[in-house]
């Protein structure tokens, strides 16, 4: 097998190196001998498939062999310049490859790989033609060469699919993607693919790769034959929501809008808002990989940056605060995860149903507190949390209790802010967590860093105040 092609075909003695192309070979000569073929037929297979497939490798580190008294540094961190280095077309043994770059996106290294693979192409009729070209049958093999995670490993797969069949114009009819030949830990990846034509396609060798095997490290192939998009690549639609209260004609009817130019300062405020957390994500991602899990800055910055541009695009609905807090749960449920993002959904989805059924003739902003006190009672009853469990509630509850002090239809976002920026120290200063991540630590490590979650709302709270004390 000589699949590797970041080597010249005649390199020595050796030849050209045998890379994860070699588990292709294996797989099909097991599943021809299974089959109860002759040797000379098992061999024809092995052939067959070794001389078709074309593979490149990409890493992030060299490897380093277990008991060596010595790191394998080959492989720099980063260049002059402080940039993140990689290595394109190294084997799986830690030799080093074509050339040391550095670090490019998931799409660029995909692009690098298979256009290395298509131009090195394979012997036909004593010439050397493209290994592919458009409308070929093709079976692709992403491989984790040991250290990549599955996420990352999932994100080069994308990639490398998306452009055979979007740029290159072929159908990967089948895709495998895992830990078939590894090099220890190594933290990166190979690809091989292998245009199904010719004598690929006439021996059987899509049967022997297909046929079920006990052998551990085979993941199932994505396969895809039949229908006009493949199964795996097809959007999941979103539940659409309830209408709530409609009248005769369907249409949902909503309370009138007593609060001056509502639509144009709640554009102003949530602009704000979003720019303020996107900026603050340094900060809550230091809070929460010391007292979490570490993804708090950037959950909040994606809910941030979505909600940013469904303003933009005017997928908000802004005349109407209960239509526009459902579409901020919509915008938070498109692009938050982990528990935050749920129980912030949550909270903007009772938001919304209490504003339908205000205290007086229409919508005051008295109402509006009364929503958000409504939504972070959710957030409680759903999440399990108090205050005082060191979470985001330890803002939420003062912040909305604050609203709802005075008389009259006003409120006072700047005292909800001040309650806020309390609760944020009171976190700083708990040594136990009831809740969430922050729950499996000692309290030498939760005294003096507040909870990113409600850091995250005094954020927020103090933005509005800003913003809204400057309006005319």
């Amino acid at each position: 097998v000589a699949d590797d092609c970041a080597m010249e075909r005649q390199k020595g003695i050796t030849g050209a190196r045998g890379v994860a192309g070699t588990v292709l070979v294996h797989k099909a000569a097991g599943g021809a001998a299974g089959a109860g073929q002759e040797l000379d037929a098992v061999v024809g297979v092995a052939e067959t498939v070794a001389k078709g497939v074309g593979s490149m490798g990409v890493a992030l580190e060299a490897v380093t062999i277990p008991g060596a008294d010595k790191v394998n540094d080959r492989l720099a961190k980063t260049n002059e310049k402080g940039e993140s280095m990689m290595e394109i077309g190294l084997g799986i043994h830690g030799e080093a490859g074509m050339r040391q770059c550095a670090l490019m996106s998931c799409d660029n290294i995909a692009k690098e790989m298979l256009k290395a693979i298509q131009e090195y192409g394979r012997e036909m009729d004593s010439k050397i033609e493209p290994l592919y070209k458009a409308g070929d049958e093709l079976l692709v093999l992403v491989n984790n060469l040991g250290g990549t995670s599955n996420f990352e490993m999932s994100m080069l797969a994308r990639s490398v699919v998306t452009q055979l069949e979007n740029d290159a114009g072929c159908k990967a009819t089948r895709v495998l993607v895992g830990s078939f030949m590894t090099s220890f830990d190594m933290q990166g990846a190979s690809v091989s693919v292998m245009p199904l034509i010719g004598d690929l396609k006439t021996k059987d060798v899509l049967t022997f790769i297909d046929v079920d095997t006990d052998a551990p490290a085979w993941a199932k192939v994505d396969s895809w034959t039949d229908g006009a998009a493949r199964p795996s690549d097809a959007e999941i639609e979103e539940v659409p929501g309830v209408a709530s209260t409609n009248d005769e004609s369907g249409k949902a009817t909503l309370p009138p809008v007593l609060i001056a130019n509502f639509a144009n300062v709640a554009s102003v405020v949530l602009r704000s808002c979003c720019e303020a957390l996107i900026v603050s994500e340094p900060l809550l991602t230091k809070y929460d990989t010391i007292v979490g899990d570490g993804d708090c800055g950037i959950t909040m910055q994606r809910g941030a940056t979505e909600i940013s541009q469904r303003l933009q695009s005017g997928k908000l609905r802004l005349d109407h605060p209960s239509q526009l807090f459902a579409d901020l749960a919509d915008a938070v449920s498109a692009s938050m995860g982990g528990t935050s993002g749920i129980l912030l959904e949550l909270m903007f989805r009772k938001a919304s149903t209490s504003l339908l059924s205000p205290t007086g003739e229409g919508i005051m902003s008295k109402d509006l507190a009364t929503a958000f006190r409504a939504g972070v009672e959710a957030v409680s009853l759903y999440g399990g949390a108090q205050e005082g469990s060191r979470t985001m509630l330890d803002a939420l509850f003062p912040a909305s209790a604050a609203l709802l002090v005075g008389e009259g239809s006003a409120i006072h976002i700047d005292e909800a802010a001040k309650a806020a920026e309390k609760g944020v120290e009171a976190t700083a200063a708990m040594d136990n967590a009831e809740a969430g991540r922050s729950n499996y630590l000692s309290k030498e490590v939760l005294m003096g860093t507040p909870d990113p979650g409600a850091a995250a709302v005094a954020i927020v709270l103090t933005t509005m105040t800003s913003i809204i004390s400057n309006l005319p």
